[in-house]
């Protein structure tokens, strides 16, 4: 879908390049640019296999990796000779220092007004906090999830993976579509896209907003528990596995008085109206739990499942795999691999009638395509590139 778009990714570590990733699902030529040293940090972030990481096998696939010293004057250039033949740039450096580099938009756009650019920070490219470094936690932190996560009488609780980063990398995705979209059909220029890792997350947690504008009120961590919704947490069954359910329509939440029966409670105005429900909620919760903790979860999902009631078993990684499922929508392809012989990774998630995502290759060895690419995408001839390789610029 989006072959003959070029997109150069001189990004690190998580959102920005993740943005990219999502790009070469279908179809777009990703070419990351990595220091020479080392490379994307994200190659050796988290858990590793004979020295491999397993993250950048999966963020980095699809990908063609380029080596270019950007901290000298001649890798500069060649990025920005790289730069006039693509249509996206995606970057994640701080804004002082692509300008000190000469590759921050207003530059790159003097070579190519047609450049598409999206620009990841920590805090964004404006305000008082954006000369600042930052990562997800912090996103997670300032954006008022972690405020809301947790038990009541507990310290405020950040996820054990990389949410700021990956709500960042899909509103980036879609900016980037819209940018091409404008320039492609209207004729128009590229232009910057500048997105934070905190901006993305709080609009998830607008309800907080809302409430507070509205109120006065400032929502407080609440454990599984939801203010809008009675009953809706997770539950224990008697053979020790949780389920999860949520009665958010208030139909629902007669289903499940029905199902558990207790069908007095559809007919008391306490338990029947939605917002005297919610006066009532701990109540709710402690007699669903308690039918709950009766049964098995096989049990209780029987019962759920035959009402049409919004619940659901709660995964580990190994329930999600051998779920029916995820196997009948082939969510998890197997991808073989130099490195690894091969990898179980997430299949590209949008699905569309007409055209499938793909993942051709799992994250490359550092510079693995930086002779071809080179010689395709600038036509440097075999002895320029084995000069820029001599001089360590590549």
């Amino acid at each position: 879908m989006l072959a003959g778009i070029r997109v150069l990714d001189m990004a690190t570590l998580a959102a920005a390049p993740l943005a990219a990733t999502y790009l070469g699902e279908f179809g777009a030529d990703v070419i990351k640019v990595e220091q020479p040293q080392g490379g994307d940090a994200i190659r050796g972030w988290g858990v590793q296999r004979n020295g491999v990481g397993l993250m950048w096998k999966s963020v980095g696939r699809n990908k063609r990796s380029v080596t270019i010293d950007l901290r000298t004057d001649e890798g500069q250039r060649l990025l920005r000779k790289l730069a006039a033949e693509c249509d996206v740039v995606v970057a994640n450096t701080r804004p002082l220092t692509l300008r000190k580099w000469g590759l921050d938009y207003e530059q790159l756009r003097q070579v190519n007004p047609k450049l598409v650019m999206l620009h990841i920070t920590g805090f964004g490219l404006e305000g008082p906090k954006a000369p600042r470094p930052g990562f997800g936690t912090l996103g997670e932190a300032m954006s008022g999830f972690a405020h809301l996560t947790g038990e009541a009488d507990g310290p405020p609780t950040l996820p054990a993976f990389m949410l700021a980063d990956g709500v960042a990398s899909l509103n980036a995705a879609y900016a980037v579509m819209m940018a091409l979209y404008h320039r492609d059909v209207h004729g128009a220029d590229g232009q910057l896209i500048d997105i934070n890792l905190i901006d993305p997350l709080a609009r998830l947690v607008e309800q907080s907003l809302l409430t507070y504008d509205q109120t006065g009120d400032i929502p407080r961590r609440a454990g599984n528990k939801w203010d809008i919704s009675a009953p809706r947490n997770t539950y224990r069954t008697s053979d020790d596995k949780w389920l999860a359910l949520s009665a958010s329509a208030p139909t629902i939440a007669m289903r499940v008085f029905r199902a558990i029966g207790r069908a007095d409670l559809v007919e008391h105005n306490d338990f029947a109206d939605p917002q005297r429900r919610l006066a009532r909620a701990t109540e709710v919760d402690a007699i669903v739990a308690g039918w709950v903790a009766a049964r098995t979860l096989e049990e209780a999902m029987a019962v759920f499942e035959d009402a049409e009631i919004a619940a659901a078993p709660v995964y580990d990684i190994t329930d999600l795999i051998d779920d029916e499922q995820m196997k009948a929508r082939g969510v998890f392809v197997r991808i073989d691999d130099d490195d690894l012989d091969s990898m179980l990774v997430q299949a590209p998630v949008p699905r569309f009638s007409g055209n499938a995502g793909i993942v051709d290759t799992l994250g490359p060895a550092l510079g693995a395509h930086t002779d071809d690419v080179l010689a395709e995408v600038l036509g440097m001839d075999a002895a320029a590139i084995a000069d820029l390789h001599e001089r360590k610029i590549v």
